[in-house]
């Protein structure tokens, strides 16, 4: 990876994945592509950065003209709760976006090319617990859909041009550097957020729904690690399985009074129940760690000292 293109630069993963990919390859060779919303100074200061639209295939092609693009982070998605309420703009975001960006890959000749799926492309007939790698893939949500679509058009670049498409199903990711974004799982990153704030946090979800999470740290991790792969070890091109743990809402809950001791959570379930009932309880990774070596640090505990702590610095 020299020179290195990353698009949807301020969602939750991008935002966080760029700053330690301009560490270990210089934030010269980083160019973050946003849509409309504005950078703050010290990430638009931190390196290259440029507007342009993922459905606009000329606006991605000088891009990757401009500075001489040989791998790509297609990271732009509309997530599961906000694609129920607008299907259509999700198709097409989704969809036509990784489109172009596959055309444009094998057009140009990039080297290596990653995109996000997600346990979305899971749905209630898929086994809940211990998914396997390969399984039945029925989602009920757009999202979903996109995925599944998503993964199977990343496995026909790879094997009708050759494109190194990489791709991996995050589960459920916490973070404390980006606010809740419409995702099913958010529940898990908005409790941080509202203890912390509110000393209180009603949840969307049941307090017995229980999802596969990670945390960022991982979750980038993974990313780095499975691009930095040997193309050889690379055997699933749809997308691999990942996770780290899974807990109930009720065991987060408790788990975040223990570090903010007056802290309330009530669960009022509401049309994000159904989504996260359609999702497994816990996924076998197996292959990522047979393929590249996946292990995650991260468990309950470290992701809630972690959480709240630096959300009470940004908050002071």
């Amino acid at each position: 990876m020299k020179k290195i293109l990353v698009t949807g630069a301020l969602g939750q993963i991008g935002s966080e994945l760029i700053p330690e990919l301009r560490k270990k390859y210089g934030k010269d060779n980083v160019i973050a592509v946003g849509h409309h919303k504005k950078p703050s100074d010290e990430f638009k200061n931190s390196g290259p950065f440029e507007i342009a639209d993922s459905n606009n295939k000329e606006e991605l092609r000088q891009l990757i003209e401009k500075y001489n693009i040989d791998t790509i982070f297609h990271l732009v998605g509309i997530l599961s709760a906000v694609g129920e309420k607008n299907p259509n703009l999700a198709w097409d975001v989704n969809m036509t976006g990784l489109k172009n960006m596959l055309d444009l890959a094998v057009e140009y000749k990039i080297e290596r090319m990653f995109w996000p799926s997600s346990i979305a492309a899971f749905g209630p007939t898929t086994p809940l617990i211990d998914t396997p790698q390969k399984t039945v893939l029925e989602p009920t949500t757009m999202y979903g859909v996109t995925k599944v679509s998503g993964e199977l058009l990343c496995q026909y670049y790879f094997v009708k041009y050759g494109l190194d498409v990489r791709s991996i199903r995050y589960p459920g990711i916490i973070s404390w550097k980006t606010p809740p974004g419409g995702g099913t799982t958010d529940y898990a990153v908005a409790i941080y957020y509202d203890a912390v704030k509110n000393g209180s946090y009603d949840c969307f979800v049941n307090e017995k729904t229980v999802l596969p999470m990670m945390y960022m740290n991982d979750s980038v991790r993974a990313t780095l690690e499975l691009m930095e792969a040997p193309k050889e070890k690379i055997t699933v091109r749809t997308a691999y399985n990942l996770t780290a743990i899974s807990f109930s809402a009720k065991e987060l809950s408790e788990n975040v009074a223990k570090y903010i001791p007056n802290f309330k959570c009530t669960f009022t379930p509401d049309s994000r129940q159904a989504i996260a009932d359609s999702w497994p309880k816990t996924i076998d990774d197996s292959k990522a760690r047979e393929d590249w070596n996946w292990k995650p640090d991260f468990d309950l505990d470290k992701i809630s000292v972690d959480m709240i702590k630096n959300l009470k610095i940004i908050s002071s």
